[in-house]
This record gives C-alpha cells, structure tokens and sequence, in this order.
C-alpha cells in the first residue's frame, strides 16, 4: 500500500475542498451572518492545517498507485470530505449535533438529499449555499475534478484510470480521449456547460438568483436538496417543467453528450441504454398519470406531477412537487422499483443503473439459452459488442453486496421501530442516493427521527451507494491492508 501516496491526494482533495467553501463564505460576509462566518473561518484553517500535515507526510512519495490504492484513496477522501466538510453546519449551531451534521453533508455529497433539517428556509444563506453546493461537487466526483485539475508526467502514476473507475458510477469505466486527464476535463466541461444553462433557463422563468444556482447545484448533481420546505411545490409549472428535463439530461451517460459533440448521432440513436432510460421514464410516467388521473383536476397537472416525480426518482434527484406518498399503491410500487433502478452509469445519478439492469437481463437471458442450448456458445453483446465476462461477473458481485447491504442495514434500523415500508424506503432511498422515501421519511417529512446509530448505518448506505459499493468496502477488508 503506498500511504505516502494516499496522503498526498487526500491532501490535495481537501486543499479543493477548502477551495470549494470559500464561495459560501463570501455570501455569509455579504449577508453579516457573523456566527456563520467564524464558521466557515474555522472549517478552512482546520482543512488547511490538516492538508498540510497530509502533505508534510508525504513528502517523498513514490508515484506507483494501483487498484488497491484507487479504491481506498477514494473511500478515504469522501469519508475525511465529509468529516470535516460538515463542520460549518456544527460550528455555527445551524445544526446543533455532530452526527446530525454528518449525515447532512454525507446527504449532500453523495448526492442523495436525505435531511434532518426540519424548517431549512431558518438556514443562512452561506449555509444554504455550501449545503447544494456539496451536490454539485459529489455530481461529477472531486476526484475527477482533481484529474482534471492535476497533470500527470511520467511512467506508471498509475492512479488517473484507478481514481476514475473507482469514484465513476457504472459496471465499467473507460477513456472518452486517449488520455485519462483530458476525459476528466471533458466530463467536467460537459457539466459546467449544463449547469449554466439550467441557471439560464430558470433566471428566465423568474426564479431569484441565489434559488437558481442552488437549485441547479442540486438538479445537476442529481442531489435533491432545495432553499424551500416544500421543495419544487410552489414554483411555477414552467419551472418544474424545465428542472424535469434537466434532471433528466443529468440522468443521461455523459458519453452520449459526448457523442453530440461528435456529430456521431448514429451511435446515439443506437445506445442501447439511452434507449431503455427513456423507455422506463415514459412507460412508468404514463402509468402513474393514468392511475393518479382523478388526484389532480387537469390532465396537464397530471403529467406534470407524474413526470415530475419519476425524473426526480429515476435520476435519483429528490426533489418533490406533490406527497407522492399519498399516491395508490400501484404508483408508489413503481416508485421504489424506480429507486432501485436507478439512472444511466456515467451520469451523476444513482441507484442500481440502468446498464447494469440491461446487463443482468441479458446475462439471464443467455443462461435460459445455454439450458436450452448447451453446446451453443452464448455471448452478451452491447451496441453490438461481446461484453467481457469479468464485467458480467462484476455486475453479479455488485448485485449480491447490494442485496446483503440493504438486508443488513433493514435490520440495523429497524431497532429503532418505524414501520417496516419507512425503513425499506428509507434504506432504499439512502442506498440510492435518491432522498426522500415512504411513510416517515416521504416527501414532506425527513430523517430527524432516526436514532444517531441509525443515521450512521443510514451514512454508510448514502456513501456505499455513491461508490458504487466497493471502494467502501474495500477499507474494511485486511487483504487491502496487506503488504503486498
């Protein structure tokens, strides 16, 4: 294990983090907030200070960073993120208990948008910003940023493609470009770019400046967290009508923008993924609408609300304009299938991902036909591509940690007695990074309840899922510790 190495990155991501904070400050000197200002003084010179002692550590380290070291520098780096990331919250009383503010900038960062606050329009501003701002960072992954950020010279470095298939949601990852330096800035330019036109597309339909950019903060990073307590609820229909759509391109694999940029718009009507996103968007959409058609006086607002909440759900964002916890049962057993599946690998959302699903129905398709057909050689093809069998039998690893987590956590929470659809929901919602669940956890509720055991448990989920299970799982494991 190269710790000198781990040391150094884990350096220089919170030298971004404090980076990052610095406009959340500016906007609580512009507001007086004096208590919050001291706050986010003191967060920095803690960062700071721990960022140079990481470096002062890692003086002379050696530059060869493999798997292993991918996949613990990234658990690390969002584990230590959030640690000292959430003290802002803590040290301006904002959030009075330590746990809490830990699960709410966990929330943040992981872009799952799970609360405890119970009235956030009583939040500062400078807090309310840093709170979407961290949906915003966890989106993209600051690891990326940092390979976008960062040159590498030289030989065996080893750790751009370790660090981005570590953090990068999806059962695989690769290079958009040669190299892995310039896919980083293409992923990040690609997602400024579409942050900045939904800040433009909501300044149009009149929402306030300082509402735009948090609210786009939390569409682009598929995060969820709002400025008001009711969420998108009272926002005008043009409003929500365009954070659907954007909640939904952020729901989209980045490659296929990618794609756009190339002009190859013949392999992106042939994305076999694209296509069964927007195929689950439109079939469960229509579905609801015609099962909750006579809760809503216009066939307009039945849409609205119907699409609405399965692109909040399916792209994992959170954000709500109706409880659809008073939905039937049909349409709120759409919306937890919703919650596992999960958006497109590459986007900034969360849940199971839909390529994964693609690649577990056609692995179980071509096991029924090697029954059938045992002499015949049986390959999974996608956009007409063999799919390597160690992808295959990944996603099926994936699929097994996923059942045993939500599993062990159901059983851990439930200690503290909710009824058994808040705790699946909540566990769902959590593991998935979606935000808001069923019963005492639905829409217009929050999290504040859950003992502080179970909001660490409820922790561990939020960033288990956004990792994509392993490199979590890996700080557990005494193989990853061993020398090799």
């Amino acid at each position: 294990m190269n710790y000198k190495m781990l040391a150094r990155l884990n350096g220089y991501i919170l030298l971004i983090e404090a980076v990052f904070m610095l406009p959340a400050l500016f906007i609580s000197i512009y507001d007086h907030e004096n208590v919050a200002i001291g706050a986010f003084l003191a967060t920095i010179a803690l960062i700071l200070a721990t960022a140079g002692l990481l470096m002062l550590l890692s003086k002379g380290a050696k530059k060869g960073f493999y798997a292993r070291e991918g996949l613990v520098c990234t658990g690390l780096a969002w584990i230590v993120m959030s640690l000292l990331g959430c003290l802002p919250f803590y040290f301006s009383r904002e959030i009075p208990r330590y746990v809490d503010c830990f699960f709410e900038v966990v929330s943040g960062f992981t872009t799952t948008g799970a609360s405890i606050v119970p009235d956030v329009e009583k939040l500062s501003r400078g807090i309310l910003y840093w709170r979407s701002f961290t949906h915003w960072v966890g989106g993209m992954g600051v690891l990326v940023f940092l390979l976008a950020i960062v040159p590498s010279s030289g030989r065996g470095n080893g750790f751009t493609l370790h660090l981005l298939r570590a953090e990068s949601p999806g059962p695989s990852v690769g290079k958009i470009v040669p190299k892995m330096r310039q896919t980083a800035m293409i992923l990040y330019l690609i997602y400024i770019a579409l942050t900045v036109l939904d800040i433009v597309f909501l300044l149009f339909g009149g929402m306030p400046l300082f509402e735009s950019v948090c609210h786009a903060f939390g569409t682009a990073g598929t995060g969820g967290f709002g400025v008001k307590a009711d969420s998108y609820a009272s926002y005008s229909p043009y409003l929500q009508n365009v954070t659907t759509v954007f909640m939904l391109l952020f729901g989209v694999n980045f490659s296929c923008y990618y794609l756009i940029l190339l002009k190859d718009f013949k392999s992106l009507f042939k994305d076999e993924e694209l296509r069964l996103y927007l195929g689950i968007v439109v079939a469960a959409a229509l579905l609801i609408a015609v099962n909750v058609r006579n809760m809503y006086p216009t066939l307009e607002e039945t849409l609205r609300q119907s699409f609405f909440q399965v692109a909040s759900i399916v792209t994992t964002t959170g954000y709500a304009t109706t409880d659809f916890d008073l939905w039937p049962s049909f349409s709120k057993t759409i919306i937890l299938a919703l919650m596992v599946i999960g958006a497109s690998a590459g986007s900034t959302g969360g849940g199971l991902k839909c390529a994964r699903l693609m690649l577990l129905m056609k692995g179980l398709r071509r096991n029924i036909r090697t029954v059938l057909h045992p002499r015949e050689v049986q390959v999974v093809r996608v956009n007409n591509r063999v799919v390597d069998e160690k992808i295959l039998a990944n996603t099926n690893a994936y699929l097994t940690a996923y059942i045993i987590i939500i599993m062990l956590s159901m059983l851990l929470v439930s200690l503290d007695g909710f009824t058994t659809e808040t705790n699946f929901s909540a566990i769902l919602c959590t593991f998935n990074n979606i935000g808001p669940g069923l019963g005492q956890v639905g829409p217009t509720c929050n999290f504040a309840e859950y003992s502080a055991f179970s909001k660490i448990v409820l922790s561990f989920d939020m960033l288990a899922g956004r990792l994509e299970i392993f490199p979590i799982l890996a700080l557990f494991s005494r193989t990853t510790w061993k020398k090799m």
